[in-house]
């Protein structure tokens, strides 16, 4: 159990450091490409194109570990002024309902994924990508968000710390 869980950490983490990459290419393939219009050049048309790949593929792979460290913007407001006891059934119940919905996006990332197998679609713009490449983040980023939410459904730790306005 214990390589298990230390197996699933590995892999939130090197998504997030796989998402910081995409981070740092984007801002170099947008520096790359503004320079070169100004100094007059047609940028290559796989630095746009692989710039919105990157958003794509940072966002998806960023998302678990931001739920692991309560990265996600929530507003406070409603539980911070509730009473400890209902705080968490409401943290835990808040939780469960992400839980269902990564569930529910996951199984149509998985139904999208093998949709662009089946039929060998390909992204065809400044190259030919395989579809199922960038819609294989979908299921990939929302299981392992339906996990880091369901810790704090059954977990130790809620998702509302109460502590409305306290990190402004």
């Amino acid at each position: 159990m214990r390589v298990l869980s230390r197996t699933y950490d590995f892999m939130i983490l090197a998504m997030a450091v796989l998402a910081g990459a995409g981070l740092v290419w984007l801002m170099v393939s947008v520096i790359a490409s503004v320079a070169m219009r100004n100094l007059g050049m047609q940028p290559f048309a796989w630095l746009f194109t692989s710039a919105e790949y990157s958003i794509l593929y940072l966002t998806m792979l960023g998302a678990p570990w931001l739920v692991r460290e309560k990265g996600h913007v929530h507003i406070e407001l409603v539980t911070a002024a509730l009473p400890e006891g209902l705080r968490q059934v409401v943290s835990r119940f808040v939780a469960l309902l992400c839980v269902l919905v990564c569930v529910v996006l996951a199984w149509k990332g998985v139904e999208l994924c093998l949709r662009n197998l089946q039929r060998n679609d390909f992204d065809v713009r400044a190259y030919f990508y395989p579809r199922w490449l960038l819609t294989i983040s979908f299921p990939v980023a929302f299981g392992f968000m339906a996990v880091e939410f369901a810790r704090f459904v059954v977990g130790r730790e809620i998702l509302h710390s109460g502590e409305a306005g306290i990190h402004e």
